[in-house]
């Protein structure tokens, strides 16, 4: 048999916590700095590919009877970090795990939350189907690209919000209640986030008007508020092509903005997106580190925050049985 060795974590046995936290090839930086969060080491596994590039787990460390906390984005490349979630939680439920808690920092699919044409499939809750159906007992996210996903489940879904993380960044920028600061909404959909990094900071909102004509091109109908003079925070879940975020901040300069800045919590980053960002108006692009950002991807206008304080309060306050939605008061 040949294999290639993709990652080893952890080492030793038990943590002395109760619960046990291991992570997948996704993004292991993240599932190292969770673990540092919580005071614990990741749990020792290895995962492997054979020759024919078919997934191999091997979980190097027991589980039985364990809590078992499983941290896998299921980013870029979206359908090999997929099956390699969906073959460690088979393994650990095998295993006799007693729990298993999915924390999936970027939900992949997302986007294909309903059918827009006829006879397409509804792949995110596809997805959620097989995570159930290979032993999850509860899912842990942040920002879903469509809230109506946690009803996919069967299962509880700890919905978590990066916005809180992305607006203390601005306070601490000195963004707070400041006249010429206001927050944008690239779209209709993303009103309700605005509103509330607005309600953080302390500033009116505005919203651009804007329609597909095709997936990743978008035409800016109409900006909405008073935003000339003002230096202007978009926030979105997401980042992709960068096409939508680019026009629509040439927009807002076109039309008398001081400044444009972008947030959002999941940074995908396909190509052009980063030299195109680079490339624009934007002076600054803010963003969490739920999605692992390979050099290729990083330029100098990228400020990564990392989401590993929440996610590891998250997990503190399952095991404890604490409330999870408290962690985010009038922004939840």
């Amino acid at each position: 048999m040949v294999e290639q060795v993709l990652q080893t974590s952890g080492n030793g046995n038990g943590n002395g916590n109760g619960f046990k936290l291991f992570a997948g090839n996704a993004n292991p930086e993240l599932a190292k700095r969770v673990a540092s969060e919580l005071g614990i080491r990741l749990g020792d596994l290895k995962a492997s590919k054979f020759a024919d590039g078919e997934i191999r787990i091997e979980i190097q460390e027991s589980a039985r009877g364990s809590e078992v906390f499983l941290l896998q984005p299921t980013c870029a490349p979206t359908n090999d970090n997929l099956m390699e979630l969906f073959i460690l939680l088979d393994a650990f439920r095998r295993a006799s795990a007693q729990n298993i808690t999915v924390v999936i920092p970027y939900y992949g699919y997302a986007r294909q939350d309903k059918k827009i044409k006829p006879r397409e499939p509804i792949t995110a809750r596809l997805v959620a189907d097989i995570i159930q159906m290979c032993g999850a007992k509860r899912v842990v996210t942040l920002d879903l690209h469509a809230d109506q996903i946690q009803g996919f489940f069967n299962i509880p879904v700890d919905h978590l919000y990066g916005g809180p993380i992305l607006g203390e960044y601005f306070i601490r920028k000195g963004f707070e209640d400041q006249e010429d600061v206001c927050v944008v909404a690239p779209d209709v959909g993303g009103v309700g986030r605005a509103k509330k990094l607005a309600d953080m900071l302390k500033c009116p909102f505005i919203v651009i008007a804007k329609r597909r004509p095709a997936p990743n091109k978008v035409e800016v109908l109409e900006i909405v508020g008073d935003f000339e003079g003002k230096r202007c925070v978009m926030i979105d879940d997401m980042i992709d092509t960068g096409g939508s975020l680019a026009s629509g901040a040439q927009a807002l300069m076109d039309r008398g903005a001081k400044e444009v800045i972008a947030c959002c919590t999941h940074a995908i980053l396909s190509d052009p997106a980063p030299q195109r960002l680079q490339e624009s108006c934007i002076s600054e692009i803010v963003v969490l580190d739920t999605i692992d950002l390979p050099e290729h991807k990083r330029f100098p206008k990228l400020t990564v925050l990392s989401a590993a304080p929440l996610i590891a309060d998250a997990i503190r306050r399952i095991h404890n049985k604490e409330s999870v939605s408290a962690l985010f008061g009038p922004w939840g």
